[in-house]
């Protein structure tokens, strides 16, 4: 395994970080293609072995039920000083009045119900899982950085968003004298590379780290494009990620096939070593629920693509509609 540090900070991260939204009772919240705590923690024990220290969940995945195994799981098999976990906050939680969002109501709310669930006294990385267009900015920072301050988060990252409201969270961070992001979770992969426009450009500039979600586009780069899988044939969220550029989109996985087996290895090692190749990527999230996507995952570092491999893998992309911010 490969380590570096998250974006400007001193902080130690592997350069894979294990998803954890795969993780979670089918039977809460909105994801029925979850697996549950038993057939999960042989997942969270592969990726301790195989040297990854980086773990990524939220308050809303499940039900909260996500972090309750990773919790159970992580306080078993690891360290807690020798581990990064990371969560997040915005999803409604709850019907009714303040059940989500980033109002500093919520946001000390749900950080003590996140710890509560993952039986820990912080977090490593508490993240905004998106963008709240009905809170002043300033009360989210100010919350955030006092949610630093209490000792319940190291630090604190953002999710999917446009560069200018990162921009403007980072500068009312700075201007007020509050802790500021130090990562950014957005989504990127062969067939979304908007981010690539504005918002990696940006976290290059100023030292922020970047740990992508969906870099496989949700096994999508994987297979077959007539191919599908439970996840697939369910996930509403997903679904919507593909849909008006699917001629393209078809082209491109054709492509990681073709480089893939030239090289005489899985489509998912040449797809994630293009995300792994790009920068400022420090560590994309990657789920896990077969043993071969660890291992996959883990043999991509080594990959090194040419650059004749990757303007293959990049040819035929197009323009696609901003996907993800919300």
């Amino acid at each position: 395994m490969e380590y570096t540090k998250l974006g400007k900070t001193g902080l130690d991260v592997s350069r894979l970080c294990l998803g954890c939204m795969s993780y979670g009772e089918p039977d809460r919240g909105t994801h029925e293609w979850t697996i549950g705590e038993q057939d999960s923690r042989p997942f969270i024990r592969q990726a301790l072995e195989l040297g990854i220290n980086f773990f990524d969940t939220a308050n809303v995945y499940s039900d909260g039920t996500s972090e309750e195994i990773v919790g159970r799981a992580l306080r078993e098999y690891a360290k807690r000083d020798e581990i990064v976990v990371a969560t997040k906050v915005h999803g409604k939680m709850r019907t009714g009045p303040n059940g989500g969002g980033l109002s500093r109501k919520v946001i000390m709310a749900e950080i003590d119900h996140s710890l509560k669930r993952l039986g820990m006294d912080y977090v490593d990385l508490y993240q905004i899982h998106r963008w709240d267009p009905l809170t002043p900015i300033e009360e989210t920072m100010e919350a955030l950085h006092d949610v630093v301050k209490a000792g319940k988060a190291r630090y604190i990252g953002a999710s999917s968003m446009y560069a200018w409201q990162f921009l403007k969270a980072q500068h009312t961070a700075e201007r007020h004298g509050w802790t500021k992001f130090v990562s950014m979770q957005n989504y990127v992969n062969l067939l979304y590379r908007e981010e690539e426009r504005e918002m990696l450009p940006l976290c290059e500039t100023e030292g922020v780290g970047v740990i992508p979600w969906s870099p496989l586009a949700r096994g999508k780069l994987t297979r077959d494009w007539e191919e599908s899988s439970k996840r697939s044939e369910t996930d509403k969220f997903g679904q919507t990620l593909y849909a008006q550029t699917e001629e393209a989109d078809r082209r491109v996985v054709e492509a990681v096939a073709k480089v893939a087996k030239e090289r005489s290895v899985p489509r998912a090692q040449i797809a994630l070593a293009w995300v792994l190749q790009k920068r400022p990527i420090t560590s994309p999230i990657v789920g896990a629920t077969k043993a071969h996507h660890l291992e996959d995952a883990v043999a991509a570092l080594s990959i090194k693509l040419t650059d004749a491999e990757i303007e293959r893998l990049e040819a035929p992309y197009v323009p696609h509609v901003v996907m993800g911010h919300q």
